[in-house]
């Protein structure tokens, strides 16, 4: 959890770390994470092992397991013993029978009604998890969730700074333009602006490119007052 709060946060080395967290904690041999992507599909985000991450990704292709009856309900799905759900899971039983997994327990990750992935614990043998161990995996799972959302949270904010700082900048390089313009035509700021304004109108360009070119000499600003002042008489 402190780990989400420096500056290089990876959300994808925490979340490699809690899998094997939960194979050194609770009684399970190997353990799994997935979560919901943009468009609602599950992708395999953790695996304690690669036998682990290869079962996961057979249960989504094959699209039936506990993982995605976990995810689809928002619910834990306990099976005790694989072995009696040939029926219920024909192709996900036989694979994980085959790697030598005999139980298997999967618990949501949540965010209020949201269920966003979930956690996979696969044992050895045949067993139900005792209650201590699933009040650990609920924990390790509320966890994990924590851990992404801080994740997306950053991403989303880093996004919105980003963008202020670009609109901040551009309005640096207008006002810095309108001053080249207003000096090279004597004009007052805002006929400067108006000038500037309307030469990118009549190009279909964006202000704050027009203006970039005019502060960086790319664009001279007599052509441009010149295109302006033929602009109005016509």
């Amino acid at each position: 959890m402190a780990d989400t709060l420096v500056d290089d946060y990876d959300v994808a080395d925490l979340l490699h770390q809690l899998v094997q967290h939960c194979v050194g904690l609770l009684d399970v041999a190997a353990a799994g994470l997935v979560l919901a992507d943009q468009r609602g599909g599950l992708q395999v985000l953790a695996a304690s092992s690669e036998r682990t991450r290869l079962l996961e990704l057979f249960q989504l292709q094959s699209n039936q397991g506990p993982c995605l009856e976990c995810f689809r309900s928002g619910e834990p799905v306990l099976v005790a013993d694989l072995a009696a759900q040939t029926v219920r899971w024909p192709s996900f039983a036989s694979e994980a029978h085959r790697e030598g997994f005999a139980s298997v327990h999967a618990v949501p990750l949540r965010l209020r009604k949201q269920t966003i992935g979930a956690l996979n614990l696969f044992g050895n043998q045949p067993g139900s998890l005792t209650a201590e161990d699933l009040v650990i995996a609920r924990a390790l799972a509320d966890t994990a969730t924590i851990g992404i959302l801080q994740e997306r949270a950053i991403a989303r904010s880093e996004i919105l700074t980003e963008q202020l700082q670009t609109a901040l900048n551009s309005r640096i390089t207008i006002e810095q333009a309108k001053g080249v313009l207003a000096s090279a035509g004597n004009l007052d700021m805002e006929q400067a602006f108006e000038a500037l304004r309307g030469h990118a109108r009549r190009h279909s360009s964006r202000l704050s490119e027009i203006a970039h070119r005019i502060v960086t000499g790319d664009l001279d600003p007599a052509e441009l007052l010149h295109a302006a002042r033929t602009h109005r008489a016509t």
